[in-house]
């Protein structure tokens, strides 16, 4: 099993899923995009431990996500994703 969530797409890389943040509303959504890394770092996705109110939405202004490799804080407006899991970014084996 390569890993707890992700999956590896025709071409042979590696995708990881991410949970949709619908910015025109705010509402973080139950649908699952796969993302390569690549793709992934054209977005800002935030951290899977991010409080969410009782209609999906973010709780806080501020949520640590990730853009283009790094951690860094965002105004919770600015997010495009947010990972299904926390174990989502630590590697295979420790996920186990």
């Amino acid at each position: 099993n390569l890993s707890s969530y992700a999956k590896v797409n025709e071409y042979g890389f590696i995708m990881s899923p991410y949970r949709r943040v619908d910015r025109v509303n705010g509402v973080v959504t139950d649908e699952v995009e796969y993302l390569t890394a690549d793709e992934e770092d054209n977005y800002t996705v935030a951290q899977a431990n991010s409080p969410l109110t009782e209609d999906s939405r973010f709780a806080n202004e501020t949520v640590m996500a990730r853009h283009t490799g790094n951690n860094i804080e965002v105004e919770a407006s600015t997010a495009d994703y947010m990972d299904v899991s926390p174990k989502q970014v630590i590697a295979v084996a420790a996920a186990c």
